[in-house]
């Protein structure tokens, strides 16, 4: 996918995927969410597994995990979450009932 018109034409593919479960108006609420959202796994996905470790061998010594994880990523925001697009999709029938999990969720 190099240029612009096949990127709009993939995402036009997915509109088509999901257009029996989300009114034709409300689109928009799903493709461009998830299109940030993919955006951004794809950003992590390199330093994701040592964002993981990291998070795993200090979540219980340190009280403020953000900036060793912004550091370990690279960005200033990171995934802790053992999930990614990729992992969801192995699995599609837990996607329902996997939640992501953000700092600060109760």
């Amino acid at each position: 996918m190099n240029n612009f018109g096949e990127k709009v034409s993939f995402i036009g593919s997915i509109a088509d995927l999901i257009r029996d479960t989300f009114k034709r108006g409300k689109y928009q609420d799903v493709i461009l969410p998830f299109t940030v959202l993919r955006r951004l796994d794809c950003v992590l996905e390199p330093t994701q597994e040592e964002v993981l470790t990291t998070y795993h061998h200090y979540k219980d010594k340190l009280d403020n995990l953000d900036p060793l994880l912004c550091k370990k990523s690279g960005f200033a925001f990171y995934n802790s979450c053992p999930y990614d697009f990729e992992k969801l999709l192995d699995d599609p029938r837990q996607l329902g009932n996997s939640r992501v999990s953000y700092p600060g969720d109760n």
